[in-house]
């Protein structure tokens, strides 16, 4: 590609509106990368930190202790360790009114893991609308840019007695442009919403299946331990 051709030479010389097109599309591909690599390290926090209140769960520990730490560090600690506070802090507070009947017991507590299992996943799904919004979007966005920038370009051309391929060239390589613009915002966008949703998915998997678990450990402490029960059995 000649000097005159080269993609910033495109860039500086098209229409007000492409390059508008343009800028909105890098500053959208800025933030999807931001995004990214929030999500990225976010998600990979989240799996350290299940696994390691899951290791600590099922080692034989006091579920009183477990409960006392998980609760000095609620807003520090991973999903799986909140959604257990919520659990065992319900079925405590049944208890205290005196509630013995298994039935409400077991409920209290699977409804309350349950409403903090909803709030865990909307922090974990945060930035995803956005990735898939992108994805879809962008490419159509960078072809509006094109469809503007080759009608300027040949609305230009309209007062030439001779149009040649050297004429027409530029104009079409500066709308061509921010096409690849839109595409360069789109295809990271889509990859990593398909890695990241499917990460969810795990993610989401895991902690059902801990309040699955959780539910049976209580369910065989009811009537078999009056208070909370002390560890896993």
């Amino acid at each position: 590609m000649s000097q005159d051709l080269s993609i910033v030479q495109l860039v500086l010389h098209a229409s007000f509106v492409v390059q508008a097109v343009m800028l909105l599309l890098v500053l959208v591909s800025i933030a999807s990368w931001a995004a990214i690599f929030s999500k990225l390290f976010g998600l990979k926090r989240v799996r350290e930190l299940n696994e390691k209140f899951e290791r600590d769960f099922w080692s034989g520990a006091n579920l009183n202790t477990l409960y006392a730490q998980a609760a000095q560090k609620a807003h520090t600690g991973g999903p799986m360790e909140r959604i257990f506070v919520a659990g065992l802090r319900e079925y405590q507070k049944l208890r205290e009114r005196r509630i013995t009947d298994a039935g409400t017991l077991l409920d209290g507590a699977r409804r309350a893991m349950r409403a903090s299992f909803q709030r865990e996943m909307d922090v974990v799904e945060t930035n995803l609308s956005f990735l898939a919004s992108v994805g879809s979007v962008s490419p159509y966005v960078g072809l509006f840019g094109t469809v503007w920038g080759i009608m300027h370009a040949f609305t230009g051309l309209a007062s030439l007695q001779q149009v040649t391929l050297a004429s027409v060239a530029p104009g079409i390589a500066e709308a061509l442009v921010a096409t690849a613009i839109g595409l360069f915002a789109a295809i990271p966008a889509v990859v990593a919403y398909n890695r990241f949703a499917r990460d969810i998915d795990r993610v989401s998997i895991v902690l059902e299946t801990f309040i699955e678990e959780f539910s049976n450990i209580l369910q065989r402490n009811i009537g078999t331990h009056p208070a909370t029960p002390a560890s896993v059995h």
